[in-house]
């Protein structure tokens, strides 16, 4: 089991040719703990930032699921594949006749609310059966489309028929989805040849190291450092820590509490009149 010390984030560069669960046993083995999770699955051929918790941080993981997420990349045009990326075959060929301008239009297109269709190639679930695993066995199963938010999509640089671009999006987007929107929109097909991912939240790759030399964690606060934060008095902060009912904050959505001191003894949301714990990290003492 982690030792308290051990408990806290980790920012990891995942390099290509890996699974986030490879990335995730690299950590394993180098800190000698069973107890490490991760936030925000990135495809085996992506690279770039894997935001991994270890301790009691993997509990508070799942607040990190709705932080926007920046992307560079490149998709080629003229090519569909199986995967919708470089991973998969190549099953269709077209010609390629584009303007710089015209892209970037089919890309400004999708910035914005919109519903998109998860890939047959991916993890989601549906009847209890991972698309990917469907998809391998020839079987046809399809998600429900969910909604999604693009807040940027920029072409970065063009050298037909690769483009290079910048993204920026919200949890749960596949932009290799979007790339080959970009394809369709396009009459050509497309799909993405080059993916890294360089920041979730105010979290960077600039500071992330690789899976198998993860350093020291950062502190576990710093996993719901985005929510609001509220300070309890030193009764309340017992109270709370065992998990008790609190009154009710007027805040939407979840909220970090913590005690005098600073640390951080929780995570709740308000239910009507009461303020009810979804998280819970240590008793305190009164």
């Amino acid at each position: 089991m982690s030792s308290p010390g051990t408990d806290g984030l980790l920012l990891i560069d995942k390099p290509s040719g890996i699974t986030s669960h490879d990335a995730v046993a690299a950590v394993r083995r180098a800190l000698g703990t069973k107890k490490v999770g991760h936030a925000g699955t990135l495809d085996p051929m992506a690279t770039g930032l894997l935001v991994i918790g270890v301790g009691r941080a993997t509990r508070l993981l799942r607040f990190l699921g709705e932080l926007s997420k920046t992307y560079e990349g490149s998709f080629r045009l003229g090519e569909r594949t199986t995967t919708l990326d470089a991973d998969g075959e190549v099953i269709q060929r077209a010609p390629v006749a584009v303007t710089p301008a015209e892209i970037a239009e089919a890309m400004a297109a999708l910035v914005g609310e919109s519903l998109q269709t998860p890939p047959a190639y991916s993890a989601v679930k549906v009847g209890g059966t991972k698309l990917y695993e469907a998809a391998r066995r020839g079987e046809t199963l399809a998600a429900a489309p969910r909604p999604v938010h693009v807040a940027s999509f920029e072409l970065v640089d063009l050298a037909a028929p690769e483009v290079s671009f910048r993204v920026v999006c919200g949890g749960g987007t596949y932009v290799r989805v979007l790339a080959a929107d970009v394809g369709d929109a396009l009459g050509c097909g497309a799909h993405l040849t080059r993916l890294r991912r360089t920041s979730i939240g105010a979290f960077s790759v600039a500071d992330a190291t690789p899976p198998e030399d993860p350093g020291p964690p950062l502190p576990i606060a710093r996993a719901v450092a985005h929510l609001p934060r509220i300070v309890l008095e030193p009764e309340e902060a017992v109270a709370a820590s065992h998990g008790r009912v609190l009154g009710p904050t007027g805040l939407e959505g979840p909220y970090a509490v913590v005690g005098p001191d600073g640390d951080l003894v929780g995570v709740y949301e308000d239910e009507g009149a009461k303020g009810r714990p979804s998280v819970i990290l240590a008793p305190l003492r009164s």
